[in-house]
């Protein structure tokens, strides 16, 4: 164990545990799919750490074992309050199996990297559990993969539409997005005295009802209804049209609360919370965290999630870019939520102090590194919009994209005592960084921001996603145009001459996305040679829960112009298109020249093969 530390600066994850700290009763018990690694990075350590914050006596069960004699879940005994229940850090489905439905045999987020440890839909498994074993105990879910379940779902891995993750009883309150507030909210009323069953209003919350039940009531907020379960499984475009009413309300700017029935039930989702301008992230990342995984976990090997994140440090959340196949907006928000600046640069000094630092911070980012502090110009502006994204189809005129406090918290953060070099591996945005606008680029110090990422923060390599070269798959992608990344790219190689440097860019592109044809792929695979690139950073298109591209993927059209969208849809099709990334590769090569005779591109063979 790290010697700064004893057992009980963790929070239990064993009776013992609770012992150790006199405690012989709990108020929380709080089920997770992750191992438990305690770091703001990590969800069940922060809403654990929120929870002990508010007062309440809190345990940690990570990965329990649902095969057994359920041992894991009656360890703890019953909690005063309630149970906690999340997948972890990913829906588990995603963890579990590849863009091609293979079983992964590993887990980034257990001990040693081992697969297995937490079951399919782990949400519904662990809540069914508790449940049957205390039927008389709430169960709250959270994290990511009760959040983008919450309503009827598009699901890749059976291939169908499954009804919303609360609407069959085992779960009391659901709390979507990122949970800190609610949790709060939740703990304080209850350490008051509130009987949970009276929490039917908190916001950024849902509850099922039973269909014959009258439902809470709150004065301020405005009923709309979604189309039924029943109704999405026998019309697609009634799902569709759930799915654009949806994401208009996702950003929480109306006090909208959405009802969807399904089967007996009635779900009620109640509105987000109505965010200042001023707001900030602050409470998630100063709570006392050791920064390191449980002892428990000590000779089992590390937690590669972990290991990858354990000298980074996240400066926001939320993301306003609205790409069709990213669930970031639909989960974290819209809206670009910051921490402050003392709260970052005292993080940074909390990594400096850790054994193993060597004076690199590894990662100073978010969901989008170039996104710290920006938003709207006139705030009231961004109350009335619906827009899914400020970037797409053109940058929304009210954005402030002013990169001046990214540079001055970057100079900062590398005066602190013992930080040779701060690198910025998130993906940045190349789109806020080369606007038409001369004067907007000059005074939100666009190029003095991407001179100085190239000068002193890449590590040699720096990520940006075009995603595709197609304009018409980038439109329903809704990224820019990749004639933007060949601009981005040519001022990259132009700063990296003028500062004597070797860099290189390295992009990420996406196979088989809804509107993606065989050609498209064959076509970037010409131009992407014709660049100098091999592609290494890559991924099949795999449809996650609640994302725009997973909803046209089952559909066949676009929910919102109704065009027809083809899609790649069996394992030979896929296994095409992603062939066409890997062009060089000898054991492709043979395969590729007969689909590129086949859709008579005898062009393109040339380009990568040579003819011959």
């Amino acid at each position: 164990m790290n010697n700064k530390y004893k057992l009980t600066d963790w929070l239990p994850v064993t009776k013992k545990d609770a012992d150790l700290r006199g405690w012989d009763e709990l108020d929380v018990i709080l089920f997770s799919g992750d191992a438990y690694v305690d770091h703001p990075s990590f969800g069940s350590a922060v809403i654990g750490r929120i929870l002990e914050s508010r007062g309440l006596r809190v345990a940690i069960v990570p990965q329990p074992n649902w095969r057994d004699d359920l041992r894991d879940f009656k360890k703890f005994g019953i909690p005063k309050l309630f149970f906690a229940v999340t997948s972890g850090c990913m829906d588990s489905m995603v963890n579990h199996y590849t863009a091609g439905k293979r079983l992964r045999s590993d887990d980034a987020y257990t001990a040693g990297g081992n697969g297995g440890f937490r079951p399919d839909y782990a949400v519904s498994v662990y809540s069914g559990i508790l449940k049957k074993l205390f039927p008389d105990v709430p169960v709250i879910a959270g994290g990511v993969e009760a959040s983008l379940r919450r309503f009827t779902h598009y699901d890749y891995w059976s291939d169908s539409l499954r009804p919303p993750v609360i609407s069959d009883g085992s779960i009391d309150l659901l709390v979507y997005g990122m949970g800190e507030k609610p949790v709060i909210e939740i703990a304080d009323l209850m350490k008051k005295g509130v009987p949970f069953s009276s929490l039917k209003t908190v916001p950024q919350t849902g509850i099922a009802v039973s269909i014959n039940e009258k439902l809470p009531l709150n004065k301020n907020w405005e009923d709309v209804e979604l189309y039924s379960h029943e109704e999405c499984l026998a019309d697609k475009k009634k799902f569709a049209a759930n799915h654009v009413v949806i994401e208009k309300y996702a950003a929480g700017n109306e006090q909208v609360r959405l009802i969807q029935k399904s089967g007996e039930s009635v779900i009620v989702m109640n509105p987000g919370r109505v965010e200042s301008e001023s707001d900030n992230i602050d409470i998630a990342f100063d709570l006392p965290y050791t920064r390191l995984p449980h002892p428990k976990y000590n000779n089992k090997g590390g937690v590669p999630a972990y290991d990858m994140i354990r000298h980074s440090v996240t400066m926001h959340r939320g993301c306003f870019g609205g790409c069709s196949f990213c669930s970031i907006t639909m989960h974290q928000g819209k809206r670009v939520i910051n921490r402050s600046e003392k709260s970052i640069l005292n993080e940074i000094r909390s990594v400096v102090e850790m054994d193993d630092f060597k004076g690199y911070i590894s990662d100073l980012g978010g969901p989008s590194a170039n996104m710290y502090k920006m938003g709207g110009e006139d705030f009231s502006i961004c109350r009335k919009c619906s827009r899914s994204s400020c970037l797409y189809p053109a940058m929304c005129s009210n954005l402030a994209f002013d990169h001046k406090p990214l540079i001055e918290l970057y100079k900062k953060a590398e005066k602190i005592p013992g930080v040779k070099k701060i690198f910025v591996s998130s993906g940045i945005r190349y789109d806020l960084l080369l606007c038409d606008d001369t004067e907007k680029r000059k005074k939100y110090s666009c190029d003095e921001y991407l001179k100085k990422i190239v000068k002193d923060h890449i590590s040699g390599r720096l990520k940006v996603a075009p995603e595709h070269t197609s304009d018409r798959v980038l439109k329903f992608m809704r990224k820019p145009s990749y004639r933007l990344f060949d601009k981005f790219k040519k001022a990259f190689e132009r700063l990296n001459f003028e500062a004597g440097l070797n860099q290189q860019i390295v992009p990420y592109f996406i196979s088989a996305h809804p509107g993606s044809e065989l050609e498209d792929m064959a076509e970037l695979a010409a131009i992407t040679k014709s660049e100098g690139f091999k592609l290494e950073q890559v991924q099949d298109f795999t449809p996650t829960p609640m994302t725009l591209s997973s909803v046209m993927y089952y559909i066949g059209f676009d929910p919102y112009t109704k065009e027809k969208v083809y899609s790649a849809k069996s394992a030979d099709d896929r296994s095409d298109q992603r062939s066409f990334l890997f062009w060089y590769k000898d054991e492709n090569r043979e395969k590729l020249k007969r689909r590129l005779r086949k859709i008579g591109r005898e062009d393109i063979l040339k380009k990568l093969f040579g003819g011959k």
